[in-house]
């Protein structure tokens, strides 16, 4: 990619009131009221930062939903909402009147941020939208998604002339929408970082990609009750230095708040704290390899306090890397750590990163 121009704006975030036509006919933890708390967190940050927050101004186009979900899934959405019924798409995953066009807007917002990211408007952003997308397979929904966000704005990145995007996921639930999608795609890297086992029952380290695509993959699975020692070894020891041996254009995140303490849906012990400083590494990988440029998009988080002060720890983390320090104190407990270092001997054929770092370690 060519030399980025001064962005406008430090900050951006994008979202909309169209969001909210997605609902069930019932409670479900993904409901309406976690956009809220999600923008109460980022309007606070953006007020900080002299940012700026954007309306989506259109849904994906059929040609950019196409590059990362089959036709005949797009039709049938198309029938489904044509029937104005509710039904369920899968035993999580509900679709009513309005659902179509919250999700293709949330797609649309990925769209969005990723032209103004390469464009040069903004080196930040973050798409606040639902549904949340990152279990959505190319041919079905998943996981109370229905669209991959995510993985749109990563194949739309690819279309713009991005060489490569890097996709980290630390949503507490496996990304296996994203995975499946660039499973054979050597140009898109996808981290994911989730406790295991728990729903969708995938994410394990020897799921590494096929073909052209073998070794981009990259899974992080941990136990319950896993805290920010834990990531912050994973982080040290492959996130980001996969993350600077790949030298992506782009990087983006796929931000859940479910491994969060107190979230109902999972069994993580993260805080806020944890993810200011996950964004500032990223962030800091962001400025060394692709112009600073980094955009975080809404997954999970169900329990509303939490969701709201871990968007705004995420943009402050990135908004001041040096602020928000990894930790020192504490240590993985055994067993977590002997998962990192089996995910470091299971990449290392495909990264010279970690077989130095796994040499280093040896010695």
């Amino acid at each position: 990619m060519s030399e980025a121009p001064a962005p406008k704006f430090p900050l951006t975030i994008w979202s909309d009131p169209r969001f909210q036509s997605h609902q069930s006919s019932g409670y479900h933890p993904e409901r309406p009221a976690r956009l809220d708390a999600a923008l109460r967190g980022a309007r606070a940050v953006v007020a900080e930062a002299h940012g700026e927050e954007r309306t989506v101004r259109a849904p994906a186009t059929r040609e950019a939903l196409s590059r990362v979900h089959g036709a005949a899934y797009l039709d049938s959405l198309d029938a489904a909402d044509a029937k104005g019924a509710r039904v369920q798409l899968d035993p999580d995953t509900y679709f009513g009147p309005g659902s179509l066009a919250a999700a293709t807007l949330a797609a649309g917002g990925a769209v969005a941020m990723v032209e103004a990211l390469l464009a040069g408007e903004t080196e930040l952003g973050m798409l606040l939208a639902r549904p949340p997308g990152h279990h959505a397979m190319r041919d079905r929904a998943m996981g109370f998604c229905v669209f991959n966000n995510v993985a749109v704005g990563a194949a739309h990145a690819r279309s713009l002339g991005a060489r490569r995007v890097a996709i980290v996921d630390w949503d507490v639930h496996h990304g296996n929408g994203t995975q499946d999608i660039f499973w054979r795609d050597p140009d898109v890297l996808f981290i994911s970082l989730h406790q295991a086992p728990l729903y969708p029952d995938s994410g394990w380290v020897g799921e590494h990609g096929e073909g052209d695509g073998e070794g981009t993959t990259i899974n992080l699975p941990f136990p319950a009750a896993g805290d920010g020692a834990l990531y912050a070894a994973a982080f040290e020891r492959v996130v980001l230095p996969v993350l600077d041996e790949a030298k992506p254009d782009l990087i983006l995140v796929s931000a859940g708040y479910d491994g969060h303490a107190r979230d109902p849906l999972a069994s993580m012990l993260l805080r806020d704290d944890d993810y200011a400083w996950m964004a500032a590494r990223l962030r800091e990988a962001a400025r060394r390899w692709c112009h600073g440029r980094i955009g975080f998009c809404l997954e999970g988080g169900y329990d509303l306090g939490a969701l709201e002060l871990g968007v705004a720890a995420t943009l402050r983390g990135a908004l001041d890397p040096a602020a928000h320090p990894t930790p020192t104190e504490g240590a993985p407990p055994p067993a977590a750590e002997r998962i990192v270092d089996g995910v470091v001997r299971a990449a290392s054929p495909w990264w010279r990163c970690l077989r130095e770092g796994a040499a280093v370690s040896a010695a």
